[in-house]
């Protein structure tokens, strides 16, 4: 370093703007790659690393090109599709109104200037998805009318979720000539949830491709910076590592850096080159905030409250709208933006609009603002934005909320969630209002209307269990403790509270609050009769069956009254699923009336989610080709409308049919697949645990099973969920049943058997009462035994429940056997088996046949005891069933029969034994099932059923299906149900 001498001018450099140094090679791939069209282009890189200028110069080339720019402002509440819309209304040259269809009258909402221009406004649709969509079909079809080539967006971490949603859309049709997109952004401020993370990694085939990964500029580059900046001259190497040094190579930090050394007098001009002065109490600031503020106090006064009021505003904006917020006159505020631009703070527009260079110095100087200053500031920032037209409502929430002005804040909040609503932003319209109802005292009936549409607009979101939800329901439940609400206002909060509490899990609680609800919705029938077909659901609370039918019959009298055909479906529909968790016969007459498709976006979600209802009651009832077929149903339409949530759902019930059936091939990824797909939400998470247990206790992992199926009682129960409780409590009775823990068992099962009691359910019980009657007979008491078996068939009465009814033959069985009839109890089990091979259910006809076997010894038919014994042995084993295989073998062992040894990993062929594969046609040929309804079954195509029926008749040496029964039944594998 250098101390003052009389060899030194004394000159002050004068300060340039710096020239565009360092990045040739990313200048020259980016010209590469627009070049090539369509393309997608990410500059991506820290902030003041250089992203803007490196698009800026791009954009000034002399291309023959139309390029449209959009900027993401840095506000906690952006506008929905807010830049874009900014971007388009920079466009001078009018609208070409020729190339515009009818679809761009969408536009009208946030295009309010141009309505003489746009074609008249379409008619809304009910569906926020569909509304989004076409909205999103308009805007690129206004890019294309106007010939836009590239769309240019900077800054995308600041990108609300549906401007994301958008950029999506573009890609997913830019190989139709749509244009090409530039993107700028920081990784480092992108959430984990971010959309932006799907733009990123998922770029589509067939289009041109770049990322631009700018990095700080090297020591030679930040000496090139510098020297431009100060006329061009070479700067001293002693200089240059001490500026690389302290600013990281960052280009804005350099900027920065040289403008206060410059203001400060802290360079000079020496043998030819700038050098340093050595000043002890002055440095260079390690970052940009403190070089801006130190040159910002430099300024005068009113420049300096000029650049307040344009910190606070923290987007681009007019002289006018700077003036009122600074609270200065136009020629003031004229003058003090001139001295600002002057010394390289703000920077304007062809348009007049000022705004910070960067965005970093906008920031240091809006935080370098008092806290008590900084509320009048965006209280003036937000009188001045309402003198725009259209008002940007959520620039002007966020300015009176910082206010503390809670009338206007509450205005601007709604409006803004009115606007996110329309484009299908319900997480963008949640925000809003949850952040005002939480922080802004407002008046009983506001704080009441806006709990009300929070939760409606809650209850429209697309998005899993999250931080979100919890915040909605902490809210709502805060609004309906604050005094002065009317008994309608409250039940208007709490119907859709309920609804969200379904969703999470928390069924008692739901049922509750619609409870409380349904009696002051008699101004709205359709909420009523929703809330009462809510209430009718038998998955939790106390009450019997008859207490939710009469729900049910109320709500079909309203539903009768409604004009709306959608609603009358959707009410019909989902009150014959509710029918059938209570059991109710009559439900299948419903069932057969559903249509299989709807005419919007909407009515197909609604059928796809009353159809996965119904196919998870038929799971229940045992209809297992009726599961099926509406489960098929649902999922077509919830893949064809994207509604990932319902599609995990089906998937769910998909999974339990298969593992009913016998198709257990990949179902423990399938329930890891599951568990991880919506892990928040407690009902989907807990039924792929429960499948996973039942995975576990199958393949004798008796320790993992134990614990996964506590963790689905425990939580079922804590979370009222009356329903779920049933088949985990079964399974750890059987379980501790094999220990000789009758006491145990008992005690397990006691509260879900009082449910169903209570409740009058008996289709639940499939599971249970089964597991029940063992532990009473473990037990001792034959009695109490006999009492539930007669209990469970008069609970069946008059129910065509393939199910619970196959569970019932065992449990006549299981009283056989213990009152030591042998004869009449292999009888018995062998009636049983065929139940269960018919729905087909293969696993528990296996388990009958077992004790069949048991029986058959006990009668002293060892012999053929044995061969049907050995005969489950295999099956259990070849399904995967691996812990009762090996039970079987031991009591094989213990019966003095020799355990068949079979193939227990690896590849191999199967000689003249069937395949597992065939084993499941040959199965489902003798439940007396066609090729066709195989193929639909085992989800395979008919040609795969036909070859491997062949293959199982070659195998067995028969010709026709019926020997192919026939065989299979008298070797004891099989039951044909043709003969009882």
């Amino acid at each position: 370093m250098l101390d003052p001498s009389p060899e030194d001018d004394g000159t002050s450099p004068a300060v340039s703007t710096p020239r565009f140094v360092g990045r040739d090679r990313e200048m020259a791939a980016l010209r590469g790659a627009l070049a090539r069209p369509p393309a997608i282009v990410l500059v991506e890189g820290e902030a003041g690393i250089g992203k803007s200028r490196l698009l800026r110069e791009w954009l000034a080339a002399p291309d023959e090109r139309t390029a449209l720019v959009s900027v993401c402002p840095p506000l906690r509440e952006s506008l929905t599709l807010g830049p874009i819309v900014d971007a388009f209304l920079g466009i001078e040259r009018p609208l070409p109104r020729l190339r515009l269809t009818e679809l761009a009258g969408a536009l009208r909402p946030l295009f309010p200037e141009w309505s003489s221009n746009l074609p008249p406004a379409l008619p809304p649709l009910d569906d926020a998805k569909a509304a989004r969509h076409r909205l999103f079909r308009a805007l690129d079809e206004l890019l294309r009318a106007l010939r836009v080539d590239v769309l240019v967006l900077e800054d995308a971490h600041w990108a609300d979720e549906v401007t994301c949603e958008f950029l999506l859309f573009l890609i997913s049709r830019q190989q139709s000539d749509g244009p090409s997109l530039a993107i700028s952004y920081r990784p480092e401020e992108v959430d984990d949830g971010s959309l932006l993370l799907r733009l990123t990694s998922r770029l589509p085939a067939g289009v041109t491709q770049l990322r631009i990964a700018l990095a700080p500029m090297r020591p030679g580059d930040t000496a090139a910076l510098v020297s431009s900046m100060l006329d061009g001259n070479p700067i001293s190497q002693e200089f240059t590592t001490f500026m690389h040094d302290r600013t990281g190579g960052v280009p804005l930090a350099v900027e920065e850096s040289v403008h206060l050394m410059c203001d400060r007098a802290d360079l000079v001009f020496r043998d030819g080159q700038w050098v340093r002065l050595e000043l002890r109490e002055l440095q260079v600031p390690p970052t940009v905030r403190d070089s801006t503020r130190e040159r910002v106090s430099r300024l005068s006064p009113t420049a300096q409250q000029a650049l307040r009021a344009a910190a606070t505003l923290a987007e681009r904006s007019s002289v006018a709208t700077i003036a009122m917020t600074a609270d200065l006159s136009p020629a003031e505020c004229r003058g003090a933006i001139a001295e600002a631009a002057g010394a390289g703070v703000l920077d304007g527009d062809d348009h007049g609009r000022w705004q910070f260079r960067h965005v970093l110095a906008a920031t240091a100087v809006y935080e370098a603002i008092p806290l008590t200053d900084r509320r009048h500031f965006h209280l003036l920032a937000g009188r001045a934005l309402e003198h725009l037209r259209p008002p940007p409502v959520a620039r002007l929430a966020h300015h009176f909320r910082e206010a503390r002005e809670m009338r206007s804040w509450a205005r601007y909040a709604e409006q803004g969630a009115e606007l996110a609503i329309a484009s299908g932003d319900h997480t963008k319209a949640v925000d809003l209002l949850v952040d005002l109802l939480s922080r802004a005292v407002l008046p009983p009936a506001d704080r009441a209307r806006v709990a009300r549409i929070t939760g409606v607009a809650a209850l429209g979101r697309r998005e899993p269990v999250d931080e979100v939800y919890h915040r909605v329901i902490r809210t709502l439940r805060s609004v309906l403790e604050s005094p002065g609400l009317s008994a309608r206002q409250q039940a208007e909060i709490r119907n859709p509270l309920g609804r969200l509490l379904i969703t999470g899990g928390e069924a008692q609680a739901a049922l509750s609050e619609l409870e409380q609800a349904v009696e002051n919705l008699d101004h709205d029938p359709v909420e009523a009769a929703r809330a009462m077909t809510y209430l009718g659901w038998a998955y939790a609370g106390p009450w019997p069956a008859s207490t939710h039918r009469r729900w049910l019959d109320r709500a079909a009298e309203l539903t009768a009254q409604i004009d709306s055909p959608a609603q009358r479906l959707n009410l019909a529909g989902n009150r014959a699923a509710a029918l059938l968790m209570l059991g109710e016969e009559e439900a299948w007459d419903v069932v057969a009336g559903l249509p299989i498709d709807g005419t919007s976006a909407a009515e197909r979600i609604d059928v796809a989610r009353i159809h996965v209802n119904v196919g998870t009651g038929a799971l229940i009832w045992g209809r297992y080709a009726d599961a099926e077929e509406h489960l098929a149903v649902a999922m077509r339409l919830a893949e064809a409308e994207q509604a990932s949530r319902l599609q995990h759902n089906v998937r769910l019930e998909q999974a339990n049919l298969a593992w009913n059936t016998g198709r257990w091939d990949g179902l423990a990824q399938t329930s890891t697949a599951l568990a991880e797909a919506d892990p928040d939400r407690p009902a989907h998470y807990l039924g792929s645990v429960r499948l996973a247990a039942r995975l576990a206790a199958a393949a004798g992992r008796r320790r993992a099973a134990e614990e996964q199926f506590r963790l689905v009682l425990e939580e079922s129960a804590r979370l009222g969920a009356a329903d779920d409780t049933m088949e985990a409590a079964a399974a750890l009775a059987r379980l501790w049943l094999t220990d000789g823990n009758s006491r145990r068992a008992l005690r397990i099962t006691n509260e879900p058997m009082d449910t169903v009691r209570r409740k009058g359910i008996w289709v639940w019980a499939t599971d249970l009462v089964p597991a029940r009657i063992e532990a009473l007979l473990a037990a001792g008491d034959l009695t109490a035994a006999t009492r539930l078996v007669g209990q469970f068939a008069r609970g069946l009465r008059g129910r065509t429940a393939p199910a619970p009814r196959a569970a019932l033959t065992l449990c006549r069985a299981l009283l056989l056997a213990a009152a030591g009839d042998h004869s009449r109890a292999a009888t018995a089990y062998d009636r049983a088996a065929r139940a269960w091979s018919a729905l087909p259910r293969p696993y528990d006809a296996m388990r009958a046949r077992e004790r069949q076997a048991e029986a058959l010894v006990a009668q002293g038919r060892i012999e053929q005891g044995r061969e049907l014994l050995a005969a489950q042995y295999e099956q259990l084993f070849r399904l995967g069933a691996r812990g009762d295989a090996d039970r079987v073998a031991q009591r094989l062992r213990e019966h003095g029969a020799e355990v068949p040894r079979l193939w227990r990993g690896g590849r191999r062929g199967y000689g003249d034994q069937l395949s597992p594969r065939e084993l499941d046609v040959v199965q489902l040929v003798v439940a007396g099932k066609t090729n066709r309804e195989i193929s639909r079954i085992l989800a395979k195509s008919p040609a795969t059923v036909d070859q491997q029926l062949r293959a199982a008749m070659r195998k067995l040496k028969v010709s026709s299906r019926t020997a192919l029964a026939v065989k299979a039944v008298e070797a004891g594998v099989f039951i044909d149900v043709s003969a009882g």
